[in-house]
């Protein structure tokens, strides 16, 4: 049996609650808010892109969750590794993609079934700020695609369905 001091407890909550936060900003398109979440020299590195610095993370979320796309991500199975002020986490992520077509965002009915989902494994590097625990790296890991993956829009307008490569966040 493991026992864990009330200080691993709480760093453990801390974490298992910043991806939480990380899920939620992405499903409600509050990437501006994923700015609290990130160390200065956060990097992140997934089949939509690697970028560096919180700025440019925020804008590469912005870029891979479409405004005309709903998204929910399922996150569990959260493992939390501590090593004094830095840590590593895994997660286990499936996100549903649904395209609600000309529904008004504030349409209290649901959008449709999702058209896509994907099994992904989310791979997290923390570190200990005096804000607290924040993302230093996340990575992106894809197992597996069910349905398909709605147009990706391009710059002009135009849209392309693009391979889950570089569609997927």
């Amino acid at each position: 049996m493991t026992h864990y001091d009330l200080r691993e407890l709480s760093d453990r909550a801390e974490i298992t609650d910043l991806v939480s936060r990380l899920g939620a900003c992405l499903d409600e398109s509050r990437f501006d808010e994923m700015a609290g979440l990130l160390a200065e020299d956060a990097t992140v590195r997934t089949p939509g892109g690697e970028a560096a610095g919180p700025a440019a993370m925020i804008a590469q979320a912005r870029r891979n969750h479409p405004s005309d796309q709903r998204f929910q991500h399922v996150i569990t199975s959260v493992l939390v590794d501590l090593d004094g002020d830095r840590a590593t986490a895994r997660a286990n992520l499936v996100v549903h993609i649904a395209v609600p077509g000309d529904r008004s965002p504030d349409d209290p009915v649901p959008a449709v079934a999702p058209r896509a989902g994907l099994g992904e494994v989310y791979r997290f590097g923390l570190a200990r700020t005096p804000a607290g625990w924040r993302f230093a790296r996340v990575e992106i890991e894809p197992r597996w695609l069910s349905g398909t993956l709605p147009p990706r829009p391009q710059p002009g307008g135009a849209s392309t369905n693009a391979s889950v490569a570089t569609q997927v966040r």
